[in-house]
């Protein structure tokens, strides 16, 4: 397979699944914070919204049937 069809399908592919999902929610490490002796570590939550996943999936459609110009 060539590189353009493989990241077409990898990008058709996160889009499904970002809209089957209704949207992924994920979290990060964030600060840990020390306080009298206490060492509490706390975390970022991120949140892909569904439309994301609607214009991954389109851009991959897009990807997949648009041919390349010749200059």
């Amino acid at each position: 397979m060539k590189t353009k069809a493989v990241i077409a399908a990898l990008l058709i592919t996160l889009g499904i699944i970002i809209l089957a999902y209704s949207g992924i929610t994920f979290t990060t490490p964030g600060e840990t914070i020390e306080f009298l002796g206490l060492r509490v570590e706390t975390t970022n939550s991120h949140f892909i919204p569904p439309i994301a996943g609607a214009l991954v999936l389109a851009s991959g459609i897009v990807l997949l049937l648009v041919k390349p110009r010749l200059v």
